[in-house]
């Protein structure tokens, strides 16, 4: 049987100071095709190379990743500073509509890091540039030394709405994930429903009020290890069986279906 294809979102990278590139790491195209069954692809986060109509015609599911750049303060009705970082213009010109379809046709995504502020932004929310500003919230930034397995450490809880889609994807309550970003939720849009967070408040969980297909998205980043992480790997099992049933027709997400 062929495996459904699902589209990585990439980052733009500047490769020795003047060669640009799109790139996507190497643990997302792992999770992919290891864990959720799919065929990896990256896409070229560009709307001058690819439109959303191709990407909803031609993928059975998505992975916004995450990436450096930020979505920029103008799309939820900041302005742009210092404190926001870099951003891809281009980028969110493809994910945010891309989200916004998805939503509305039923059709998977996953949300990683910048593709969880991404989903949340889509949907009407609003970023905190910098997390660990506010008072009595921790430093979520990925640490700036040490190995990659230091990196991606396992460094804070996140417990989960009782009963809710994560307590019951992930069957427990509670669990250990890295982080590894700058930027957070504040505010959350209507539909953008926040099913799990940080011991400091800060979302890290969220799902789609109402839409029919699975719309997770996660503020960790459980591509590291997704093999063999209690926490990463039914994520992306969940993400394989969503495609496999949009590519048979099928819109709801068993992961979905009982919330």
């Amino acid at each position: 049987m062929t495996r459904p294809l699902i589209g990585i979102i990439t980052n733009l990278h500047v490769i020795d100071s003047s060669y640009r590139a799109h790139a996507g790491g190497v643990m997302n195209s792992e999770a992919v095709a290891n864990v959720s069954g799919g065929l990896p692809s990256l896409i070229p986060a560009d709307p001058r190379l690819v439109s959303v109509d191709e990407l909803l015609e031609t993928f059975d599911a998505f992975v916004l990743t995450g990436g450096r750049p930020n979505v920029h303060p103008s799309e939820y009705g900041d302005e742009e500073t210092e404190a926001h970082g870099t951003f891809d213009r281009a980028r969110d010109a493809i994910t945010l509509p891309l989200v916004r379809a998805c939503v509305e046709r039923g059709q998977p995504f996953l949300g990683i890091c910048r593709g969880f502020q991404e989903v949340a932004v889509a949907m009407g929310s609003t970023l905190h540039p910098e997390i660990r500003d506010i008072p009595g919230r921790m430093n979520h930034r990925m640490p700036p030394d040490g190995t990659i397995e230091e990196k991606f450490a396992l460094r804070h809880k996140v417990t989960f709405t009782q009963g809710g889609v994560f307590h019951r994807l992930m069957g427990a309550p509670e669990v250990m994930t890295n982080t590894l970003h700058g930027q957070g939720v504040i505010s959350a849009g209507k539909r953008f429903v926040i099913d799990g967070t940080a011991p400091d408040g800060t979302p890290e969980a969220a799902y789609i009020d109402g839409a029919p297909g699975f719309t997770l998205a996660v503020q960790w980043h459980p591509e590291y290890n997704a093999a063999q992480d209690p926490v990463s790997r039914p994520l992306f099992e969940g993400l394989g069986e969503a495609a496999r049933a949009w590519r048979n027709g099928r819109q709801t997400s068993p992961v979905l279906r009982s919330a």
